[in-house]
């Protein structure tokens, strides 16, 4: 059993449209115009148990709309999806006490509240046993460095003090599932820093499945081995980080620190120069061609550093954006 599985699943919204003065507002009480709006055109997915998904895609892209319909929250225009074997719009109790879902832009704490006390009372909500409970939140307490934030109000919280109590309370009934919406939004980098840690070694020792969707690319860089991207409400990726390089982003960063600067024209013709700073320049090569001319590099010039960098992943996605909302993955594996 897969522990998210979709097919063709859909969501349109229908909202009114309203004619302008007077005449219009009468008009719309005896007849009410409406346009439809997609989300999500057709999103087909199968999640193991344990992967770490990254879930990626512009604004507006219908990431959230997705995430939303996985939960439960809206309901799927056509289309089905099952989490741990259930549907997620039907709501059920044994279904709800296994996900969570934490959003960047949203809070479940109450403000007035010390964090602890918000995390009484989820216990009772999820019926946690007491014994369970403390340990879980201890440990989670720990992990997150919040021993001295939890006895102080919500409100009185730093953003990544609250964004760390808000895991906390997402994960404290054991969830086999994890929705995570920009969890680390405007958060400063070493407290970005420390919640990806903290994912890291959750998802690996806990064995829950985690689907992330952010758009800071250091996040899905360091916790997601294998992404899905979609664009106007289309999949149009699914496959490895290092799929998406290679398929959309075919070059390579060379950086270069030369004792002596050599003339542009003297480089090899397909070495194109990205940035020049004295001696170091950064240089743009083909990815089947980095081993010849970087050889002819190092036989022709005196060279004192040298490193190749990985193909940026934000160009790759670029590129992959770029090739419209009906693009797909040339080589997206079967799962």
């Amino acid at each position: 059993m897969y522990a998210i599985e979709t097919e063709n699943l859909r969501k349109e919204f229908v909202s009114p449209v309203r004619q302008p003065g007077l005449k219009g507002a009468i008009k719309g009480l005896v007849s009410r115009e409406t346009k439809r709006s997609v989300a999500v055109e057709s999103f087909s997915i199968q999640v193991q148990e344990g992967e770490f998904v990254g879930f990626l895609g512009p604004n507006g892209a219908g990431k959230t709309t997705t995430i939303k319909m996985l939960t439960g929250i809206l309901y799927p225009t056509s289309g089905t999806a099952r989490v741990l074997g259930e549907v997620p719009f039907e709501r059920k109790s044994e279904l709800l006490r296994q996900i969570a879902l934490v959003m960047g832009n949203r809070q479940q704490l109450w403000w007035d509240l010390p964090a602890r006390e918000s995390f009484a009372v989820l216990k009772e909500v999820y019926d946690v046993p007491a014994a369970t409970f403390n340990k879980r939140v201890d440990r989670l307490i720990a992990d997150l460095d919040l021993s001295d934030k939890v006895d102080t109000q919500v409100r009185k919280l730093s953003l990544g003090e609250r964004m760390k109590c808000e895991l906390v309370a997402a994960l404290l009934h054991g969830p086999r599932v994890v929705f995570l919406d920009e969890p680390t939004i405007g958060l400063d980098v070493i407290s970005q820093q420390r919640i990806r840690q903290f994912l890291k070694e959750f998802n690996e020792e806990e064995g829950c499945t985690v689907v992330l969707t952010s758009h800071y690319m250091q996040d899905v860089e360091e916790l997601c081995e294998r992404v899905v991207v979609i664009n106007h409400g289309n999949q149009v990726f699914d496959g490895t980080l290092a799929d998406l390089r290679s398929q959309y982003s075919p070059e390579r960063r060379l950086r270069v620190t030369f004792t002596e600067s050599p003339e542009t024209n003297q480089l090899p013709a397909q070495a194109k120069v990205l940035e020049q700073n004295s001696a170091q320049w950064v240089l743009s090569l083909p990815a089947d061609a980095v081993a010849p001319i970087t050889s002819e590099i190092l036989q022709n010039f005196a060279v004192a550093d040298l490193s190749l960098e990985e193909a940026d992943v934000e160009d790759a996605l670029r590129a992959l954006f770029a090739e419209g909302p009906g693009a797909v993955s040339r080589e997206t594996p079967a799962r």
